[in-house]
């Protein structure tokens, strides 16, 4: 296996466990588990508010399922032109994460929304962990 496909392959991995999580223990606090959220708790108080928290869980799960397969794709049939470009596009598309959801994580952090404290920043340096491995793959892959 080239190490594009394994890069690939191992966010596919962990985007699996995620998806997990999401479908059968959406009030984790590990991974993408909402239990980090207060408001996930708070949510429970008012059906109708905690049937739509549930369905937007279970739509994000839906929706990573459905980049997940593609990525399984791409790493076992695409060619090396394909993964470059699908690595371009996670790159991309994770950096996004700064843009919108970042900032606002960072202000319920900071107004006690989220246990623990400092999640905000722990997620922060775990997505620029994804970020940083697409680019060492893909510069290992250019000076090869």
């Amino acid at each position: 296996m080239d190490l594009l496909s394994g890069a690939i392959l191992a966010f596919a991995v962990l985007e699996t466990l995620n998806v997990i999580l999401l479908y059968f223990a959406p009030e984790s606090t590990k991974g993408n588990g909402v239990g980090a959220f207060r408001a996930f708790e708070e949510s429970k108080d008012d059906p109708e508010i905690h049937a739509f928290v549930e369905y937007l869980v279970n739509w994000v799960a839906g929706s990573k399922l459905i980049f997940i397969s593609l990525l399984i794709v791409v790493a076992f049939v695409g060619n090396t032109e394909t993964k470059v470009l699908s690595i371009i596009a996670l790159l991309l598309s994770i950096l996004t994460f700064y843009w919108r959801l970042y900032p606002a994580i960072k202000k319920l952090d900071n107004q006690n929304q989220i246990v623990p404290k400092g999640y905000s920043r722990t997620l922060a340096k775990m997505i620029a962990g994804f970020i940083g491995v697409f680019g060492i793959a893909l510069i290992i892959h250019f000076v090869r």
